[in-house]
């Protein structure tokens, strides 16, 4: 009898739940399997072998090589003789199989005579998993096969997870192992809590600071070298950086540098996939722990003098340090406070020299309050050459348990980065700001007046299918779902049962039961297959985003742009025919041309489209759509300009105007929740019941006097007391005056109620305002509709 493995589930001691942190047994590993990729693992005699399908549907190849480089699937207790010709085709075009093609000529292994066998090739559901035990030592090949899919089909390739039980998992050590080194590195170091070291980098070469077993501080200082040879300390200056990058702490991107006292470029960061460190507080002091009631406790500032001696560093009572994974927080009343660091096992910080250094790195010793999360660990350090090359990235989880991604490229990265710079992280992707020879404000009267195009990948696509498929829609979402029709887009909500908002988005129907979910956040997907798999609807709920990217084309000539470069099949609706909030399936140019849907929706307040395709298309799309547009005077248009068109038009955005807490009705999208003529129940429909008939809230619009911005989060009063909040705001372009979103009390929401809009503390300083309707811009959709005239 086979029994369950332990997958991960949330780390709790004495009622404390810490996401991310060490989860699995002693002797467990856990290795994802990418979609579409592979992953080689070395297995002994004995290993209790687990193949986990995340999603559902995804069929898994495994193949098993011995030592002496026979292949033979039941020396893990599988059923061979198949080709595995998924992982054959995964070694040629995924970046994970060069590390498997790696593996497999230092062993000497042939995979044209692998015996493969097929894990799930009956199907499979969510969470469904296999289960072997290998009988010989050797080395197993993972592979989660699949193609690129096409915009009008509904299966991509998801990752997989692998489990492996040792047999012999060995004497517990006390904590978890580096991570591998991300290229060969020069220098490789471990630094044990209570210790610093001192090393020297190279102008160009890259830095590595990893946390190994998480929730760990490490106090970080670079010295010109150059400046160290004259006599001077010219070091890291955290009020100088804070000064020049304007943010409490740099992020790779456009402003990524640390900086010293005379404004000369130290290093810049290149990966961070943390995102919360310090720069206010010095590394820990003598003094600090005496004040505490510890003197003699080891410090860092301490250490850091003695390792900082033989470069004739002067030493000091407390260093000034960039305070890697350390949680610092800084309240309304100015007060610095701190808390457990945000980083999980494996974080890390890559920087790169911008000139000769001399740099050093502590594992802070701190075990009395919760700057280490009271048990101080580990720190890695790793330099690696010049010659490298690693993309830029700031970390991102789907949630606090899933496994960290880089930030990604979308398939249109390149054709915007012909026009800009200025890329910003946005839900784990790069997206352009701002075009370098328009800037935000051309780009919105571009929208308004001729055209714009603009990169929507990040949104998440999720496919939806089965037999049950359309009864879980009409479980998660707000509107009614039997009402639409194949080829028809539905705007709604997503609601928790409290009522509180998970996402806003769209859904396609694609066929009787193949839908398509596009929103805004990965939780809305996995809210569905969450749903999906506790309910047993026979339903799948597969995500897509990296299958589909997308670009809008707004403005009021898109039609006419688009007109001239899709081509659809006589029984698709032509670009002109198509309506309102529905699809069409074509072609690029003709029959022959990369496959695309097109979708009459967008985020504008304008005649628009979204056009999605496949990464591997992508280039072709925009370019045969810029070789039309820009002639009529189309440009691209990034992040800020869309904020514009989208607050005149009263369009929500997720953490502005909804949260978790705030239900449909009172983010202003009370339309998309039909009680009346929706009769079946639906998540959160008795909380939206007694929301709607007693609402507290509501979203409205506002009208300022004057030419201040409010910011988002700025209190709404009458007189004393607040009232409510700013969502949005922005000087609108066309109306030529300063308006606002602002979600306020039901008792002072009535149309001409005069407010003000505090600042500085809240009353200090106010801003008069009236409260109008919105949208605040073409409120009767007359420009979404292509009416011009």
């Amino acid at each position: 009898m086979t029994i369950k493995p332990i997958f991960q589930t949330p780390y709790e001691r004495a009622g404390v739940v810490t996401p991310g942190l060490p989860i699995l047994p002693h002797g467990v590993e856990r290795h994802p399997v990418p979609g579409g990729g592979s992953r080689a693992v070395r297995i002994l005699k004995g290993d209790e072998i687990t193949v986990q399908d995340r999603e559902g549907l995804q069929p898994v190849e495994l193949v098993f090589f011995s030592p002496d480089g026979s292949s033979d699937a039941g020396m893990i207790g599988a059923k061979g003789g198949r080709d595995p010709a998924g992982l054959k085709a995964a070694l040629l075009g995924d970046p994970s199989g060069a590390k498997v093609v790696k593996a497999l000529e230092a062993a000497g292994f042939d995979i044209a005579k692998a015996d493969g066998t097929v894990v799930f090739a009956d199907g499979s559901h969510a969470g469904d998993y296999q289960t072997f035990t290998a009988t010989s030592d050797g080395l197993l090949i993972v592979c989660a096969p699949g193609a690129p899919m096409e915009p009008h089909e509904q299966w991509a390739p998801t990752e997989v997870a692998l489990y492996v039980k040792r047999a012999d998992p060995g004497e517990v050590k006390g904590g978890l192992l580096p991570p591998e080194p991300l290229a060969d590195p020069l220098l490789d170091f471990n630094i044990l809590p209570g210790e610093a070291k001192a090393y020297e980098v190279r102008a160009g070469q890259y830095i590595q600071v990893l946390d190994v077993q998480g929730r760990e501080c490490s106090d970080f200082q670079a010295f010109s070298h150059r400046a160290l040879d004259r006599g001077l300390e010219r070091e890291i200056d955290p009020t100088t950086t804070r000064s020049m990058v304007g943010s409490l702490y740099p992020e790779p991107g456009l402003f990524a540098k640390y900086f010293n006292s005379d404004q000369e470029r130290i290093v810049e960061i290149v990966r961070d996939t943390v995102g919360r460190h310090d720069t206010f507080g010095l590394s820990c002091t003598a003094r600090y722990y005496e004040d505490l009631g510890y003197p003699g406790h080891v410090n860092c500032s301490d250490n850091m003098n003695i390792e900082l001696a033989q470069y004739d560093v002067r030493p000091r009572g407390g260093w000034p340090a960039i305070n890697f994974f350390f949680n610092t927080m800084l309240d309304d009343t100015n007060a610095i406070s701190m808390n457990d660091p945000y980083s999980r096992p494996g974080d890390y910080v890559l920087l790169r020299a911008l000139t000769d250094l001399v740099c050093i790195s502590t594992a802070c010793p701190c075990d009395v309050d919760p700057a280490n999360g009271w048990n101080p660990t580990d720190i890695q350090v790793r330099t690696y050459e010049k010659s490298n090359e690693f993309s830029r990235s700031i970390g991102w989880r789907k949630t606090p348990e899933a496994d960290m991604e880089e930030t990604k490229k979308t398939g249109f990265h390149e054709s915007f980065a012909r026009h800009t710079r200025d890329f910003t992280e946005y839900q784990g992707y790069w997206l352009p700001n701002q075009m370098t020879n328009h800037g935000a404000i051309a780009e919105y009267w571009a929208a308004r007046e001729k055209a714009v195009v603009m990169d929507l990948s990040p949104l998440r696509k999720y496919e939806v299918t089965g037999p049950d498929a359309e009864e879980l829609m009409q479980l998660c979402v707000t509107r009614d779902i039997k009402k639409l029709s194949v080829g028809g887009i539905v705007y709604t909500a997503m609601c928790y049962e409290h009522g509180g908002m998970i996402d806003d988005g769209t859904v396609y129907r694609l066929g009787e039961t193949n839908f398509r979910w596009i929103g805004g956040n990965d939780q809305s997907g996995l809210w569905l297959r969450k749903q999906a798999v506790e309910r047993g609807l026979n339903a799948w709920v597969r995500a897509s985003t990296d299958h589909l990217c997308n670009i809008a084309v707004q403005g009021p000539l898109s039609r006419d742009i688009l007109k001239q470069v899709i081509w659809t099949p006589p029984q698709q609706a032509t670009v002109e025919e198509l309506a309102w909030f529905r699809l069409t399936i074509g072609r690029l140019h003709e029959f022959n041309g990369p496959s695309v849907v097109v979708s009459r929706t967008g985020y504008s307040g304008e005649l628009g489209y979204e056009v999605f395709c496949h990464p591997k298309d992508a280039t072709e799309v925009f370019d045969a759509i810029w070789k039309v547009g820009e002639p009529m005077g189309m440009i691209p248009l990034g992040l800020a300009a869309l904020d514009m068109l989208r607050i005149e038009a009263g369009l929500i955005f997720a953490g502005s105007e909804f949260d978790e807490q705030t239900d449909p009705m009172e983010a202003g999208i009370g339309f998309t929740v039909p009680l009346k003529s929706k009769t079946d129940d639906f998540i959160g429909r008795a909380a939206l019941e007694r929301r709607k008939a007693t609402p507290s809230r509501k979203l409205v619009g506002l009208d300022l006097e004057g030419g201040i911005v409010p910011v988002p989060g700025d209190c709404v009063r009458v007189g004393k007391p607040q009232i409510g909040e700013i969502t949005s705001a922005m000087k609108s372009p066309v109306l030529g005056k300063v308006i606002a979103l602002a979600r306020i009390d039901v008792a002072h929401a009535e149309i001409g109620t005069q407010i003000e809009v505090g600042q500085l503390d809240g009353e200090q300083k106010r801003l008069k305002a009236t409260i109008v309707p919105f949208p605040h811009f073409d409120p009767k959709k007359e420009r979404v509709k292509g009416n011009y005239d």
